[in-house]
């Protein structure tokens, strides 16, 4: 398949709702780090592409894999809270607003 491109699909998400995604059309044989590069998310989000943790379809990748066509390159973020301690967070105010509602009004 010599001269063949792939498109691939590179998606950030710099805050919880906001998504920015680019479509582009790499020659055969490129990489992830190459799909940051062209994409330039990296530069307008302020990111390192050399250190930036990056995936495949939602798989944290080395930036020298390889893509095939079609794949979903995926910059990922740091987590601002760990999520076991978002799931303890959730379940406790869920626990005192049931037992405030069972209270009642008086």
């Amino acid at each position: 398949m010599a001269g063949a491109e792939l498109l691939i699909e590179v998606v950030y998400s710099p805050a919880a709702g906001q998504v920015d995604q680019m479509s582009l059309q790499l020659p055969d044989g490129a990489r992830l780090l190459d799909a940051l590069h062209a994409s330039g998310l990296c530069h307008r989000h302020g990111l390192d592409p050399a250190t930036v943790r990056a995936g495949i379809w939602g798989r944290v990748q080395p930036l020298h894999t390889l893509l095939r066509d079609r794949d979903r390159v995926e910059l990922y973020r740091a987590l601002r809270v760990d999520p076991k301690e978002a799931r303890r967070l959730r379940q406790r105010r869920a626990r005192q607003a049931a037992a405030k509602a069972a209270a009642g009004p008086y």
